[in-house]
């Protein structure tokens, strides 16, 4: 191959402007989510990941990814820091030091994925390009199944707002994911080939692009799902509780007086609504409670509220589960069945327990709930409720919404604090109510509480960091999107036969 053929564009020569590069391409991917919502850099990023790993071997390939890694979860899940040393009463170093370890492991998926790439790919730089678009969204699916999953910081979920967003409820953020590492390969193939005076080449790849991008605002205008004529009126409860406060006993009954203070005046709407956890004590000690609040609902009322269960194991062991219960006109309980890592459980908890305050969280005993549970009834409609983290999983989302006319999100956020985290939570919240098309009332802690309409948007929302309430109206649903039908398994397909279809042939010749 000629010598300009080789070197279209430079390589880099400096390996340690290689990994400076590689941390600046994973912040650029946090910048894409919110408060940034930056997402033309999704793509850019992607051009730069293909620059910079064009030139290298395939062996080098695995500490690329893990380079990028540590740029994007450095940055972009910096949140957990805050839980670690503000709430977990760790120290500075110890806090500094187990964030590191998180960020290293947690880029220890993106350094597989990349490894998985040059395997794959071999010495054939082209075939590298058409294979990166499959080896990420295959990456990006196991990060969110292995252990206990990490589904965030999707980078198709910066495009809930954005162009492509109509693709979401026909296949779901992996898909979209899938078509923003196309278009940066796209971009850096495109740019190659007019550098090379191949314009017909580079042409038709730019116009490919524009197609899929152009497509995406059509599709927007298709409503899958149909609303009722009929809205549901609904208040939503911050209370904003402090966290070093939330499980101390002596301020459990200011908790609660504050929660049914913000209630007055609303005891009569369709649907009342407290966060997770709002009552900080088991059912079975919580009977008191249960019945002021019973007697306070109006006829046409349900309260559904955060609150921990307690039961027994068939062996007569306590079982504690993270849940959530409607009461009023209307009835069930549904328990948590993604748990959070060190804030709900421990792993590995025979040699952990007992090391670190962080290891010791209050209610870090809880046990996952069954699989298949039933929605809540929320008078005459069936309500699928998620807690916290669970929303994050889209498969997980849109399987459990089937059957059910909208759905509810309840957190406490305060353990993240001013962080980025409750503002990646509440966009991955928008992506969810995308792909399902059906409202999402979320209910926080300290927010963010708001709902989020069928496109994505949001329509309601109440101030960070202040005792209030939201209240409105929604519209239940009924229908379900393609996503709903088919979840991730488009996407994953395409993936796998991207990859088929670069081992297969050849596709290009070997360059450096």
């Amino acid at each position: 191959m000629p010598e300009a053929r080789q070197h279209a564009i430079p390589p880099l020569q400096s390996r340690l402007a290689r990994i400076a590069l590689l941390l600046v391409a994973g912040t650029l991917q946090t910048l894409t989510f919110s408060p940034f919502d930056a997402w033309p850099l999704g793509p850019l990023s992607i051009a730069l990941l293909c620059w910079i790993a064009w030139y290298l071997p395939s062996g080098a390939l695995f500490r690329t990814g893990w380079w990028f890694g540590i740029g994007l979860f450095g940055t972009g899940a910096s949140w957990v820091f805050v839980s670690i040393n503000t709430y977990g009463s760790t120290s500075l170093p110890l806090s500094l030091a187990l964030t590191g370890l998180f960020v290293a492991g947690l880029s220890l998926f993106p350094a597989l994925t990349f490894w998985g790439w040059g395997k794959l790919a071999g010495p054939d730089s082209i075939r590298r390009l058409w294979l990166l678009p499959g080896v990420w969204v295959i990456g990006d699916w196991l990060r969110g199944h292995v252990l206990t999953g990490f589904p965030w910081l999707y980078l198709g979920t910066s495009q809930v707002s954005g162009p492509l967003a109509g693709w979401a409820p026909i296949a779901g953020v992996h898909a979209v994911t899938l078509i923003e590492v196309a278009t940066g390969a796209a971009l850096f193939a495109a740019y190659r080939a007019y550098r090379l005076q191949q314009r017909k080449l580079s042409g038709g790849l730019v116009g490919a692009i524009l197609v899929v991008w152009l497509i995406s605002p059509l599709l927007s205008r298709i409503q899958w799902t149909k609303p009722e004529s009929q809205p549901i009126s609904f208040v939503a409860a911050q209370g904003d509780v402090p966290q070093l406060m939330k499980w101390d006993p002596k301020f459990l009954s200011r908790q609660i007086k504050d929660y049914f203070h913000l209630t007055e005046g609303h005891w009569n709407k369709d649907l009342v609504l407290w966060p997770e956890t709002a009552i900080p004590l088991p059912q079975d000690d919580a009977g008191p409670i249960i019945d002021d609040i019973r007697q306070l609902l109006g006829p046409n009322t349900t309260l559904v509220t955060g609150i921990p269960w307690h039961t027994y194991s068939d062996t007569g062991q306590d079982i504690y589960h993270n849940s959530i219960m409607a009461m009023g006109d209307g009835s069930g309980v549904y328990h948590k069945q993604k748990l959070v890592p060190f804030g709900e459980y421990v792993p590995l908890e025979h040699w952990l327990r007992g090391l670190i305050a962080f290891f010791d969280l209050p209610m870090s005993e809880f046990t996952k709930g069954p699989a298949h549970q039933e929605p809540l009834t929320v008078g005459a409609h069936k309500v699928m409720p998620f807690i916290c983290y669970e929303i994050a999983y889209p498969d997980f989302v849109a399987h459990n919404a089937e059957h059910t006319n909208y759905l509810i999100n309840i957190s406490n956020d305060a353990w993240f604090g001013h962080s980025l985290g409750p503002l990646q939570h509440l966009q991955i919240v928008r992506m969810r109510a995308l792909e399902t098309q059906r409202y999402i009332l979320r209910d926080t802690n300290n927010g963010i509480t708001a709902l989020v309409g069928p496109d994505g948007q949001i329509e309601e929302r109440a101030p960070r960091f202040v005792q209030t309430v939201m209240t409105g109206k929604l519209y239940p649903v009924t229908g379900l999107t393609p996503f709903m039908r088919w979840g991730s398994w488009p996407a994953l397909i395409i993936g796998l036969a991207l990859i088929v279809l670069a081992r297969s042939r050849k596709l290009g010749p070997e360059s450096s």
